[in-house]
């Protein structure tokens, strides 16, 4: 398995995260291969490239798209391919999505939309054949640059502090009170609550849970105890701990910090 990761350019750091892409080869008499993607705070424009999957739902499967938009997410989910693959993406911060696509983030939350469900139809399909037929990666984050470049000449900045709170919760590797970050913005706890689920997707104390259990996972380098972990994130105690990572997983910790868990084969753990 292959992954890397693509700094995007200066201008655009401060609404894309990382450009990325995973390729895989099937093993000779592997049938198929499973990837779980956890709960995140973020959302992502796929592609792919190479390749299909389909969503495992929990009585079905069902059929997956070439391009696309996942929005931030509360929960796990599972996806199958029987193909070798080859995904690029970009990792959005939450509110880029009502910024540079006028569509709240609140609204998208949990939702996975095929690309000529979320832009126009000629946009997506002439930015999918763009970036299926481009020679590399880097190629394929320069194309989607130029694209999201054009669509932030139209960007009205505003509400400059609730952006910074989201920043601050996802960069800053602390525990945050809804109250002090509402102080920060100098709203009331019910104008912060209702503008950062626009911006954010979730409420502002949900949203630190997500990101705090991702804060574990960048910790985790397979040399810490678990507990150790847990203190080290602010978990109040290991109860607590364990509920997240099965709530936000679908594993227990010991299981998921493994590394044979679904969807963990690209962690260099």
């Amino acid at each position: 398995m292959n992954y890397v990761t693509i700094a995007p350019p200066a201008h655009l750091k401060s609404f894309v995260r990382y450009f990325w892409a995973l390729e895989y080869t099937l093993a000779p008499g592997e049938q198929n291969y499973v990837y779980r993607s956890i709960a995140d705070g973020c959302a992502e424009i796929v592609f792919h490239v190479k390749g299909l999957f389909d969503d495992l739902l929990d009585t079905s499967v069902q059929k997956g798209w070439r391009s696309g938009m996942h929005f931030q997410s509360s929960r796990y989910t599972r996806f199958i391919t029987s193909e070798d693959f080859v995904i690029f993406g970009a990792y959005l911060y939450p509110y880029a999505v009502p910024l540079l696509f006028n569509f709240s983030a609140q609204e998208g939350s949990n939702l996975s939309v095929e690309l000529d469900g979320f832009l126009s139809a000629s946009d997506a399909k002439r930015l999918e054949e763009q970036i299926v037929l481009a020679d590399n990666h880097a190629k394929r984050a320069e194309i989607l640059s130029h694209y999201l470049s054009a669509r932030l000449t139209t960007v009205q900045r505003k509400d400059e502090s609730i952006i910074a709170s989201i920043q601050q919760v996802i960069h800053s590797n602390q525990p945050h009170t809804v109250s002090r970050l509402a102080n920060q913005a100098n709203l009331s706890m019910r104008q912060f609550d209702r503008k950062f689920k626009h911006y954010a997707g979730f409420s502002p104390k949900f949203y630190a849970k997500i990101s705090r259990l991702h804060d574990a996972l960048e910790r985790y380098s397979g040399h810490q105890t678990l507990t150790q972990i847990a203190v080290d994130c602010g978990y109040y105690d290991q109860s607590h701990f364990i509920h997240d990572v099965k709530a936000f997983t679908g594993y227990h910790p010991k299981a998921y910090f493994s590394g044979k868990a679904e969807g963990t084969q690209f962690r260099e753990w």
